[in-house]
Parts: C-alpha cells; sequence; structure tokens
C-alpha cells in the first residue's frame, strides 16, 4: 500500500491506514487535496498581500474537510482558516486578497468548488 510519489522533484511519501492494510509510512492521499488547496490560496494571499503593501509578522492555513457518507467519500464541505500575524492589519485588505485568490487565481479552489462547498474565515493575532 505505501509509495514515494514524486512532485517537481521532490519525494511525498503515501500509504494507507493500518486497519486497511498500509503501515502508516506516509501521507493519505485524499487529506493531501486539502494541503493542496491551503497552498494554493495560502500563496495567492501572501503574494497579493506583498502587493499591497501589508506587512504581515506571521501566516497560517489551516484546511479541514467533511467527506460524504457514501462511496466515493470525497469532500462535500470544506473550511479554511486563515490566520494572520501583525500590528494593525488592514481587514478590508485581508479579505479582498483572500477574495481575489477564492474567485479568481487558485485553480485548486476552482476544481474544489465544483463538488464542495468552500467556506472560510479570517482570524487576526496581535
Amino acid at each position: 500500500m505505501a509509495f514515494d510519489a514524486e512532485v517537481n522533484g521532490h519525494i511525498i511519501p503515501l500509504d494507507a491506514d493500518e486497519r486497511v492494510g498500509g503501515e502508516d509510512y506516509g501521507a493519505r492521499p485524499k487529506p493531501l487535496t486539502l494541503v493542496s488547496l491551503g497552498g494554493c490560496t495560502g500563496m495567492d494571499v501572501v503574494s497579493i498581500l506583498a502587493k499591497m503593501r501589508v506587512d504581515l509578522e506571521g501566516f497560517n492555513v489551516s484546511v479541514s474537510g467533511e467527506l460524504t457518507d457514501e462511496h466515493p467519500k470525497y469532500f462535500h464541505k470544506i473550511h479554511i482558516i486563515y490566520t494572520f500575524k501583525g500590528k494593525d492589519l488592514p481587514m478590508d485588505k485581508l479579505e479582498k486578497a483572500i477574495n481575489l485568490s477564492q474567485e479568481r487565481y487558485c485553480g485548486v479552489t476552482a476544481m474544489l468548488n465544483k463538488v464542495a462547498a468552500i467556506s472560510h474565515e479570517i482570524i487576526i493575532e496581535d
């Protein structure tokens, strides 16, 4: 059940859960979909905010999903939490950067929007 995937010259170990014959050697494929979404929108948001001259002290993206009950099980609900760290961060620019990513730039969002309801929230830490 375990194998290594190569993506752009980087190795990603994959495996199944021990309950289904794996040995927990690596990541499961479905959660990597959420990682892809977080990476895609996160890179967009950071890039857009840099162009807007918003100075972040820190940034984190957390993505969770809810699977359907029936096979083939897929994420039908996805929630993204964008956590920004900094002083006097302009909420309007944060929201604009996220919306541009979600509605225009992030191809992973565009794909997943066809099968899942995607929601998000913003957290600001001083």
